[in-house]
């Protein structure tokens, strides 16, 4: 059995920071690199929780649509949160960005993220 993995590249969301891709496809199923709240165009972290989440979906967007994939893929969603005390942001959010059933998800909290970004998410997807 041959392993190949296909590297997913685009602009219609933030190039990787790091030494990492924005995703990656194997055997059917779409890994995508975690989001945080930084402008597609500009590379620029937006300020304050809701801007950076609101970007953070929109980057997650970015990501599906150049996969032709829409959100009802979203199979499994991790959230990365520097203060949990924002959380019923997150799920508020979440009620206009899917719809039921909802995506399984984990959350955790943790003590810094990249860029000094407040909340970061990771989604995987499948056709």
């Amino acid at each position: 059995m041959t392993f190949k993995k296909n590297v997913i590249s685009t602009d219609k969301a933030p190039a990787a920071v790091g030494t990492y891709s924005q995703g990656v496809f194997f055997n059917g199923v779409f890994y995508f690199s975690g989001q945080i709240g930084l402008d597609a165009k500009t590379g620029e972290l937006a300020a304050g929780f809701d801007a950076q989440l609101e970007n953070v979906l929109k980057n997650i967007d970015g990501l599906l649509s150049s996969q032709d994939l829409t959100r009802e893929n979203i199979v499994k969603t991790t959230i990365f949160m520097t203060d949990l005390a924002q959380f019923g942001k997150v799920n508020e959010a979440y009620t206009k960005f899917f719809t039921p059933p909802y995506p399984a998800r984990s959350t955790v909290q943790v003590s810094a993220l990249p860029k000094g970004a407040v909340v970061e998410i990771e989604v995987i997807a499948a056709k």
